[in-house]
């Protein structure tokens, strides 16, 4: 009990707590000069502090996280290929079996490509480019750890150009096409499993969702700490919010 105390109040001396708390104190001040400016301010407080929970996070998160769910019997998907999407790499880094290294998210995608290739025995296509000049080229670190990890060079192949999951799609998209793959399985993060669906779809494709690097508990229960300001709630909350602009602005746009 004395942990989860310490933990609590910790939260609201440091970041975004103790803005949090200074917001507050604001409205305060704010109520004998400005009464509709105070409870304005109070409100953007209340929504900020919302966002820092873990308690909003989880649900919105778990929401956006179960719009697609693998399927229980994957061996009879009669899928002909697994395309893994990148999510960012690190260039000029030491690692195992040479240089350079994926993030947390695009690893955790990878070893779930792996295990999915040993039962399916189909090819990998890994998907991504080198997004910015200091960052990793994706695929190409991808196809490097596959092969350490026991992929045979023959059942791996890259697509070197995208740097967003538009072209992730689009890319991909051609090289099935060229070498008359119809039936992929799509494998990236949960959160990011429904925008790299549509962007499949708009290519004329229609793979089975695979997804995988799940961040929230199915059905998590309640806890008071997670009523706490945390960083790493807002950064979920900021990613829901992300997914879902830029999903809508596919769907508008077509892009």
């Amino acid at each position: 009990m004395l942990v989860y105390l310490l933990k609590f109040g910790a939260s609201w001396i440091l970041p975004p707590g103790i803005f949090v708390l200074l917001l507050i104190a604001l409205s305060v001040k704010l109520f004998r000069i400005d009464r509709k400016l105070s409870i304005a301010v109070l409100f953007v407080t209340l929504i900020f502090y919302l966002l820092c929970t873990s308690l909003v996070a989880e649900r919105l998160m778990g929401w956006l996280e179960e719009l697609h769910t693998p399927p229980a019997q994957i061996e009879s998907s009669g899928a002909d290929i697994i395309v893994l999407l990148g999510g960012g790499a690190i260039s000029q880094v030491p690692d195992v079996d040479g240089v350079g290294a994926l993030c947390a998210s695009p690893a955790n995608r990878l070893l779930t490509a792996v295990r999915l290739q040993r039962i399916l025995n189909v090819p990998i296509l890994v998907s991504g480019g080198q997004v910015y000049s200091d960052s990793g080229a994706e695929a190409e670190i991808s196809a490097r750890v596959l092969k350490s990890l026991g992929v045979p060079a023959d059942k791996i192949l890259t697509e070197t150009k995208s740097v967003n999951t538009t072209q992730n799609a689009r890319y991909s998209a051609q090289i099935l096409r060229e070498r008359s793959f119809t039936k992929p399985v799509l494998v990236t993060s949960a959160f990011h499993m429904n925008r790299a669906m549509l962007n499949f779809n708009l290519c004329g494709f229609e793979p089975t969702a695979y997804p995988t690097d799940f961040t929230v508990a199915h059905n998590p229960t309640f806890h008071y700490t997670k009523l706490r300001p945390q960083a790493e709630a807002l950064l979920l909350n900021v990613t829901v919010m992300q997914e879902l602009l830029r999903t809508f602005i596919t769907e508008i746009f077509k892009i």
